[in-house]
């Protein structure tokens, strides 16, 4: 196969040290390449010289005549005063009643979730993510034979994570892609590129073949090396032992990996952390009872939920977008009141948070003085550790540790923030989507850190991986107003959305092909009409029961005048209630079907 783009002693340097140091490399047809590394290692300035967005500093580019390629980095930006539509269908010059018929370009609007936007929605209204989710449609819908992605990832679902994996394999095209997405990476990488110390380590296969290469590489270093190698073996005797499903099967020799890994024992023994969790906790955590919560426009996310958090359980919550995961934390966390019903704490309770946001970060000080701040000393499981070493574990180096808080980038920003939530020693932790802006080497240290804390453990997250690491089962939100306790996990929730996709899906086609002056289906507005379906069919279950109870209580009221007639009119207005709520599911359901 020839080479689309060839990299020849290619150097970069931003500063005093080299991104790119004498780099040679290339990119074959139809190949797909995972680049992994550091943050701020050279991933992204790498990405952008193969694609030709920066220039090296020494070094030569070149790229096959004709080739055709779409970019889609971080730094990328969106045309002002434009539509979605014209972002994304613009480049295809085709008018709406062409691409509604063309089933292609529907997956991708729908498995992006362009959809829930909307064509006619203007950018300049767009959150950060949901501008990436544009920007990423706009390339997957030309046809290409070079595909560059950094972090394509981010703002994505499970669900939305595993449409692109699987889109990105069926495409002819070639790929190039920056991610810390374990499972992505696994699923889609044919080879993976680690950018290390101004160079790149190329390795054949995707995460699960470049962890063992790690591992042997490491198992012949010197002793400097120790921690290093035993964190690489740890990782891969979890992913040898593992549920095959989610890794693929190493190229490399089983016998040999087995070897590695014969003396490494199970991450964490759930029993032991969970017994010590109850000494710690007590048997109330938190709890929620019959609890409401809503969106500030009252739209319902969770009804009648009852949930007891126990002493050291460990649960991973995926859901929708919009579902209302992030909600439930705040209202784990005590930040939000439910509606209805009521939260309880027990009093040992200390609840570390880590939040999506960055804006509770001390900006005056410098890095070791802001982990400080917190606490001089933790102890992790059987471990003591000082305030430099645990921001060291997670990734900031001693000359890295006097740098001043402000001049800190978006990852090591949510690096310090993690550490600072683990100095304060919680014993119920909440982490909201932790894998943002975090690389593969200090996912790994977080969740070796993990490992060996005893507490009650809540985590959001659209990497696989780390749920199925670090949590002991799988909750989810489907925005049916439930919250679902999945026994198979991940792949039970992917299931279960699939078959759901699947029966909304003749209703989705036939509005995409009936109509050429709307975008496809209005799929949030689908979503949200069954939510209501769902909401009124509990509301009629209630009002049947409470009219059972009114009748028997007119029964007993026989003899009592006063008791009657008030029971009588409670009974009418239940009655009314009853017959508007039927009236309003059939509306509903006539129009869903």
């Amino acid at each position: 196969m020839a080479n689309l783009i060839n990299l020849e002693q290619v150097s970069k340097s931003f500063g005093i040290a080299p991104l790119l140091d004498s780099v040679s490399l290339g990119v074959e047809e139809g190949e797909r390449i995972g680049v992994v590394g550091l943050n701020g290692g050279g991933k992204t300035t790498m990405l952008e010289v193969l694609a030709g967005v920066e220039q090296p500093d020494s070094g030569r580019v070149s790229r096959v005549g004709g080739m055709r390629m779409a970019v889609v980095t971080q730094r990328g930006s969106l045309p002002p005063g434009s539509t979605v539509g014209e972002i994304v269908l613009g480049p295809l010059g085709v008018e709406h009643h062409e691409w509604a018929g063309d089933a292609r370009i529907r997956s991708i609007l729908t498995g992006i979730g362009i959809d829930e936007l909307g064509l006619d929605a203007e950018v300049d209204n767009l959150s950060g993510g949901e501008r990436r989710r544009v920007a990423l449609a706009a390339a997957l819908v030309q046809d290409l034979d070079l595909l560059v992605l950094d972090e394509p990832t981010n703002h994505l679902d499970v669900e939305g994570v595993q449409w692109l994996a699987e889109h990105l394999v069926s495409r002819r095209s070639a790929l190039v892609v920056v991610t810390h997405d374990r499972w992505f990476l696994d699923t889609v990488a044919t080879r993976t590129w680690e950018v290390v110390g101004g160079k790149v380590e190329s390795y054949e296969g995707g995460y699960n073949d470049w962890i063992f290469a790690r591992a042997e590489r490491s198992r012949q270093a010197d002793a400097s090396e120790e921690r290093r190698r035993n964190l690489a073996r740890k990782e891969l005797a979890w992913l040898r032992r593992g549920p095959q499903a989610r890794t693929s099967k190493p190229r490399y020799r089983v016998e040999a990996a087995e070897a590695l890994i014969a003396d490494v024992p199970a991450p964490r023994d759930s029993v032991q952390l969970a017994a010590f969790a109850q000494r710690r906790l007590g048997r109330v955590v938190v709890e929620l009872e019959d609890a409401r919560l809503e969106t500030p426009d009252g739209r319902v996310l969770v009804d009648d939920l009852t949930w007891r958090l126990g002493p050291g359980e460990r649960v991973g919550l995926v859901g929708v977008n919009g579902s209302g995961k992030t909600t439930l934390l705040r209202a784990l966390a005590g930040a939000t009141s439910p509606v209805a019903g009521r939260r309880i704490q027990g009093q040992t309770v200390h609840i570390g948070w880590l939040r999506q946001e960055l804006d509770d970060l001390p900006t005056d000080m410098r890095v070791l003085d802001a982990v400080k701040d917190v606490a001089e000393r933790i102890t992790l499981g059987d471990k003591e550790m000082s305030a430099g070493q645990l921001a060291e574990r997670l990734g900031f180096t001693p000359a890295r540790q006097r740098t001043p808080v402000g001049d800190l980038s978006g990852g090591e920003r949510r690096r310090l923030q993690l550490t600072r939530v683990l100095m304060a020693e919680p014993n119920v932790l909440l982490l909201d989507e932790p894998t943002n802006d975090l690389d593969i080497d200090t996912l790994q240290q977080l969740e070796d850190l993990l490992d060996g804390w005893a507490g009650t453990l809540v985590v959001i997250s659209h990497d696989r991986y780390l749920i199925e690491r670090i949590a002991d089962s799988t909750w989810a939100l489907f925005g049916d107003g439930r919250l679902t306790n999945l026994p198979g996990g991940i792949e039970e929730y992917l299931r279960r959305r699939a078959a759901a996709g699947a029966s909304a899906a003749p209703s989705v086609a036939s509005q995409a092909a009936g109509s050429a002056t709307k975008s496809v289906r209005d799929g949030a507005a689908d979503r949200a009409a069954r939510k209501e379906l769902a909401r009124l069919e509990r509301a009629v279950a209630k009002l049947d029961q409470r009219e059972t109870a009114l009748h028997a209580s007119l029964a007993e009221a026989a003899t009592d005048p006063e008791r009657l007639q008030r029971l009588d009119g409670e009974l009418k207005s239940v009655v009314a209630e009853k017959e508007s709520t039927e009236e309003r599911w059939m509306e509903l359901a006539a129009e869903l079907e």
